[in-house]
């Protein structure tokens, strides 16, 4: 089937008999033309279907008024909240946005990274994905000085600004409650140890041992994909153990709400047998039983400082040269599962 003619501004002035030159301002609303001839001009190229070559412009202009945003998955309430945040930021500043996710594997972060490229998006916000050991990818962003955002799972470029939360201090926290609650010997259940979120919150899990005199065991070191189905893992690893944990500090409240349902149908009672702890504050924490003691972090928020910081670079407030850290506030939320000491 052969494809319909696409409408022009001739084939519009033709109709109307005036000049193109007539419908090109009449189109964008140029004070020179009456309002009259304006809404002829639009009406026409509304009924002969009329499509603005918004491409062209951006090859005239080279600003596409489009924003890359390039996430790990897109089924995580954490990263719905901080997309919500990027889009209002970047729709009340006149941008759109493209999105998509990486599912965890390089191969796929890079496929989107070039495709963002050849779109030729303004900019691109980041989160990395699980497997991501090298930036070349993002190597003709850097020699275009199209800015990269980094958000939550973030790595040092000098070319880079990151939005992250104090992930050391949190699993500080954590640790050290779990702690406070009678736990002396804590497994840690973490994912990748070469991103940033995982290796901090593993420093934050030993420091906090450390400052109260309990010896690390390097045992007590889960590592893995952070799914539902490793919680399960998890939990029979937990089982195995020769010497049963009293506690449990999980780098996500899925994986730990999955772990905590696998050992209690072992009749493993929490947190009376072992205290339970998880990181993000996504829903989940409140629907399992005992609700599960985290980390919360605003991912609306991030989404905000994220996109806010990338325009400050489109608009020249901000230098591209001019990287920053900025480190977002966090919240230790204690519910049921980790209250051991009144028990």
């Amino acid at each position: 089937m052969s494809q319909a003619k696409e409408i022009t501004i001739y084939d519009i002035a033709d109709k109307l008999k005036v000049s193109p030159a007539t419908v090109s301002r009449g189109l964008k609303d140029h004070p020179a033309i009456s309002k009259s001839t304006k809404r002829k001009v639009i009406d026409m190229a509304k009924e002969m279907g009329y499509r603005s070559n918004n491409f062209a412009s951006s090859l005239r202009l080279n600003k596409t008024n489009t924003i890359g945003v390039i996430v790990p998955k897109l089924n995580s309430s954490f990263l719905s909240d901080v997309i919500a945040g990027i889009e209002k930021i970047l729709n009340d500043g006149g941008y759109n946005l493209i999105i998509s996710q990486s599912l965890e594997s390089e191969k796929k972060e890079i496929a989107n990274a070039e495709t963002m490229f050849n779109s030729r998006v303004d900019g691109l916000l980041v989160s990395l994905a699980y497997d991501t050991q090298s930036l070349s990818h993002f190597e003709p962003f850097f020699q275009k000085n199209i800015p990269v955002i980094f958000f939550d799972r973030v790595v040092e470029h000098e070319k880079c600004s990151s939005i992250v939360i104090d992930n050391f201090k949190a699993a500080y926290d954590i640790t050290t409650h779990l702690i406070d609650n009678k736990c002396n010997n804590i497994v840690h259940v973490t994912g990748n140890l070469s991103r940033n979120v995982y290796s901090e919150r593993f420093r934050g899990f030993k420091q906090a041992l450390s400052d109260r005199n309990i010896s690390f065991i390097p045992e007590n070191i889960i590592v893995n994909n952070l799914s539902l189905e490793a919680g399960k893992d998890a939990a029979l690893k937990i089982l195995s153990m020769s010497n049963c944990p009293d506690g449990v500090f999980v780098a996500n409240d899925y994986c730990a709400a999955s772990c905590i349902v696998e050992l209690k149908k072992h009749g493993i009672k929490i947190p009376h047998d072992i205290a339970f702890a998880g990181f993000n504050n996504d829903p989940i924490s409140s629907l399992i039983e005992p609700n599960l003691t985290n980390i919360d972090y605003k991912g609306f928020e991030m989404g905000e400082m994220a996109a806010k910081t990338l325009i400050g670079h489109l608009s020249q407030t901000q230098d591209i040269k001019d990287t920053q850290t900025i480190v977002m506030r966090h919240e230790l939320i204690i519910r049921e599962s980790s209250v051991r000491n009144t028990i």
